[in-house]
């Protein structure tokens, strides 16, 4: 199935699948080849010079956060959990994703799913429906770098960020397979599932979650927020004592 000029089929799965498609309203956002890199010069906006830190700080504004780490965790997961479902979602909607090269994606620090990410154009892209290509399209092409920058900028160590990784990843299967249990499509749960495996089986996710259980073998820090509790997959049973 060739994809849509607007990916229009990946709205069925739920918001954190959508990929806007053009030029945003809103005009000129920064690509995230830009999020993953250095911060340029101090003559451009936060958002635009380090959209990356922009969207740490947004984060730990937003939630009362008192350790950077810990809003670099949240926001790291954030935006891999955007990126695992539209990437697994075209895949499995697609068989053939369209090219979601970094420099393609144009990412909005400031605004949540689905206003965040838009694709400057859909183009073919080498990826096929077995995990090797989905590996190139997102492991390779996103995940190592944005795990890289997040441990390099905010000092979190990268198991945990693969962690974040290997749990949003689970997270947008979970999402699909809800959906085909309502649309009555047991295959495309099935196509979810085996292309996540693969992935699963390669470098950085390897051994992210428990293969019995789903639970990941590290934690997001979420517990370290005010108020905040465990994740429903967290490795730990009750909150770690803070101090």
């Amino acid at each position: 199935m060739t994809p849509d000029p607007e990916l229009a089929a990946l709205s069925a799965l739920g918001g954190f699948f959508v990929l806007r498609t053009g030029v945003p309203e809103r005009g000129p956002l920064p690509t995230l080849a830009r999020a993953y890199a250095h911060p340029r010069s101090a003559d451009a906006p936060e958002a635009h010079r380090d959209p990356l830190t922009f969207r740490v700080r947004k984060v730990a504004a937003r939630l009362d956060a008192r350790e950077v780490r810990v809003a670099a965790s949240i926001a790291h997961q954030g935006l891999a959990a955007r990126l695992s479902s539209i990437a697994l979602g075209c895949a499995v909607l697609y068989g053939r994703p369209p090219d979601l090269g970094p420099e393609l994606l144009h990412w909005d620090p400031d605004a949540a799913a689905p206003d965040d990410l838009w694709l400057s154009e859909v183009r073919p892209s080498p990826a096929g429906t077995d995990a090797e290509p989905l590996d190139a399209v997102l492991r390779v092409a996103h995940l190592v770098p944005l795990v890289s920058a997040v441990a390099a900028r905010h000092r979190v160590p990268e198991r945990l960020l693969w962690g974040n990784a290997g749990s949003a990843l689970a997270g947008a299967v979970r999402m699909i397979e809800r959906w085909a249990r309502a649309e009555g499509r047991p295959e495309t749960a099935r196509r979810a599932r085996t292309l996540a495996a693969g992935l699963f089986t390669g470098p950085g996710l390897s051994g992210t979650l428990d293969a019995g259980t789903g639970r990941r073998r590290s934690c997001c820090l979420y517990y370290r927020l005010p108020g905040g509790g465990l994740c429903g997959d967290c490795c730990f049973d009750r909150p770690p004592n803070r101090r």
